[in-house]
Parts: structure tokens; sequence; C-alpha cells
């Protein structure tokens, strides 16, 4: 039923309410569309630079930097880095040199100089960090480079 009042056009009817859905339908897209890229950009992270520590060399005759945040240590087949923070509770462990493995001494979590889990109730290794060299001109090592 087609009725026209004072110049508009009043539809009524099955194609109508058609037309209404397929209008609505195309404004959802468009939209869609043109917001996708504004909620992609409010979901991005910049990554954090990683902060690096410079060690002098060499390191202590123990073979064992102990940084705020890292343990450094010499070994044969290089220098290693470990974080000093606990994977049970983020309490800060020390290396004990007497037994030679890492402590946690709030619940005794211990680990290997290389951050593997020996007991306790921490269930994951520490993290490891890489670690390079700064040379002189001469090749000799000046010091060490840890990447937090």
């Amino acid at each position: 039923m087609n009725t026209t009042v004072a110049g508009k056009d009043n539809r009524t009817g099955p194609d109508s309410s058609r037309r209404a859905l397929l209008v609505r339908w195309m404004q959802g897209v468009v939209a869609a569309v043109f917001l996708y890229p504004l909620f992609r950009f409010i979901g991005h992270r910049i990554p954090p630079k990683p902060r690096l520590v410079e060690v002098p060399a060499p390191l202590p005759l123990s073979g064992v930097h102990t940084g705020h945040d890292f343990l450094l240590f010499s070994t044969q087949e290089g220098p290693t880095a470990v974080s000093r923070i606990c994977t049970h509770l983020g309490c800060r462990v020390n290396y004990q040199q007497d037994k030679q493995y890492i402590e946690c001494p709030c619940h005794q979590s211990r680990f290997t100089p290389d951050g593997t889990r020996i007991a306790g109730p921490a269930e994951k290794n520490l993290p490891q960090y890489e670690v390079t060299f700064k040379e002189n001109g001469e090749g000799q090592v000046i010091a060490y480079v840890v990447h937090l």
C-alpha cells in the first residue's frame, strides 16, 4: 500500500523493511571499514627498548658479578646472565658461592648458575639475558654488555 502525503512517500510492506535492513547493514559495513584502523591503533603497544648494562671486564676472581637486576657468570662457554627475580614470588635471589647455586632467600628455591630450577616452590627457570662484548681497538674485551 503506497500513499503520498504532502510530497512524502510512505511505503509499508515487505519491500520497505528489506530496504531498511539493507541500508542499515550497508551503514554498518561502511562504519566498520572506517573504524577498523582506529581500533587497531588503540590496541597498538610499542615494545620497550632493551636496557643495556655495561659491566667492566675482567669479572672478579669468583667469576660472578652481582648486579641489581641480574647475575653475570663467566663460564667456559662464555659469559651468561640470569635474572635476579625469583619466578616463584618475585624475591631477589642471591648466588651462594660456597654451594655453587643461586638461592631465593624467601622460600629457598634453588637454581643452577645458568638459571635452571633445581628445587623449591618455583616452577620455572630464571630468565636468561643476552650478553655481548665491548672491545677496544686491539680486540681485547673491556666490558660485558647485558641486554635486559
